[in-house]
């Protein structure tokens, strides 16, 4: 006799109530709660003391918290988990919660969960024009104040592929924040940065580089990557996360571009979100396509398949990827 096999929809209402997961995470970050209890706070009247909230919204939350395993409970006191005391106590050094700023708007939020399926159907955003990739998107503010910590691990990744000394010229284009290009003048203190983004997204990548101490070796182009003249001569041209805006053919061109500039031997080092070949794993860039589809007209996470062509296609002579841990990749192109 054949076993029956017991099957349970709990995996479909999982995802189906998936966006409560976000927006308790994101409230707790809002309140403070983790910092409270990195203060010391640890049951439900302190917590609620600290964050100014009620003592049953505290109580509900912070179990949701230690049910998703952001806090521990134990005789009715809370305690961080490490990568929350790490990560989300607003006074460590390595505190990431503002990316939520960027990550929960609700021009984002909303996108994918109510555009979804009409842009699944028209194959592209259903915003007016080109989206979220529209000329000088205030958007790209709030993701440049919002986003620089997260790309810490990413920076110093890429910044470990470059010199830590001599004479080195390198182009930051959509540098956001600045700081894939402001690691590396950290790196090689004779590095000098070039950093291209819209004039307004500049202004943080500027703050960025005086707090790092590297504004004497820090430069601007302001405008359209495809537009602006990037000049010439550079040792290394910094990609990140920019690629996957547009459609290939675009991309090509605009990295024929990127290979002009570069001196004979230079490289490009650009970070993406690249699936496997058959587009089902690693889980991040695989569902980073989602994000593309919403919010441009067409743009893609690309596989490796298809950059390494394009890149030899703009006049690259080779090409490696290597991956992070934060499941991005950094594709080196050589000229």
């Amino acid at each position: 006799m054949t076993p029956t096999t017991s099957l349970s929809p709990i995996r479909i209402f999982e995802h189906l109530r998936a966006f409560q997961e976000t927006a308790a995470l994101k409230t707790a970050i809002d309140l403070g709660v983790f910092t409270a209890i990195a203060r010391g706070a640890s049951t439900v009247e302190e917590i609620a003391n600290r964050c100014g909230a009620s003592e049953r919204g505290i109580r509900i939350l912070c179990d949701a918290m230690a049910s998703s395993e952001f806090l521990s409970k134990h005789d009715g006191r809370y305690e961080n988990a490490t990568d929350t005391k790490l990560f989300l106590d607003r006074e460590s050094p390595a505190y990431m919660g503002g990316i939520a700023e960027f990550l929960c708007l609700p021009e984002m939020v909303q996108g994918i969960f109510t555009t979804l399926t009409d842009a699944v159907r028209k194959g592209g955003t259903m915003m007016e024009g080109d989206g979220t990739v529209k000329d000088n998107n205030e958007l790209w503010v709030t993701f440049a104040r919002a986003m620089a910590p997260i790309a810490v691990p990413s920076a110093r990744f890429i910044a470990d592929q470059l010199p830590a000394s001599g004479d080195f010229k390198i182009l930051d284009i959509a540098a956001g924040h600045g700081m894939y290009g402001i690691a590396a003048a950290k790196r090689n203190p004779q590095a000098r940065i070039t950093a291209l983004d819209w004039a307004a997204v500049l202004e943080v990548a500027r703050q960025n580089a005086k707090a790092a101490g590297v504004a004497d070796r820090y430069e601007t182009i302001g405008g359209s990557a495809f537009d602006a003249d990037f000049g010439s001569g550079y040792d290394a041209v910094l990609i990140t996360n920019f690629l996957h805006h547009f459609d290939m053919p675009t991309n090509e061109g605009f990295l024929k571009k990127v290979c002009a500039s570069l001196k004979p031997g230079g490289r490009a080092l650009t970070l993406e979100f690249v699936p496997d070949a058959g587009r089902v794993s690693p889980p991040v860039p695989v569902r980073f396509a989602l994000t593309m589809l919403v919010n441009t007209p067409k743009g893609d996470a690309y596989t490796y398949e298809e950059y390494e062509p394009a890149f030899r296609g703009a006049g690259f002579s080779s090409c490696e990827i290597r991956q992070l841990e934060t499941q991005q990749s950094v594709i080196i192109a050589t000229k």
